[in-house]
């Protein structure tokens, strides 16, 4: 049987919010321009395979703050899960295990039964 833990809800908090600030980063990302300055198109077929781009409009003064409120964001959040008090109480591989079922706990487990927190 798979081990369960008793994560604080401010934990399980912090986490469900990184997860969704980095899915919002990651979607903001997709959606911009690939270059932040605005750059000519290119292309490149010198290498090991062919790399083109089309041209860049770069990305606007909103954009970049948006793009940089997230990243503060999700470092701020990071830095709390990862340095919680809760770790204290666990070493070596059960640290290991239990950050991994942290960052799916927002999942229902494979097996039907419920994770306590």
């Amino acid at each position: 049987m798979a081990a369960t833990y008793d994560f604080p809800s401010d934990l399980l908090a912090g986490q469900e919010e990184l997860r969704q600030v980095q899915a919002e980063l990651s979607a903001l990302l997709k959606r911009l321009p690939w270059s932040v300055e605005p750059l000519d198109g290119f292309s490149d077929g010198t290498g090991w395979r062919l790399v083109e781009r089309p041209a860049s409009p770069g990305w606007t003064d909103d954009e970049q703050a948006e793009v940089e409120k997230l990243r503060r964001r999700e470092h701020e959040l990071v830095v709390f899960v990862s340095t919680h008090r809760y770790w204290a109480g666990l070493t070596g591989a059960d640290r290991v295990h239990a950050r991994s079922r942290l960052k799916h706990a927002h999942e229902n487990p494979p097996d039907g039964t419920e994770q306590s927190s």
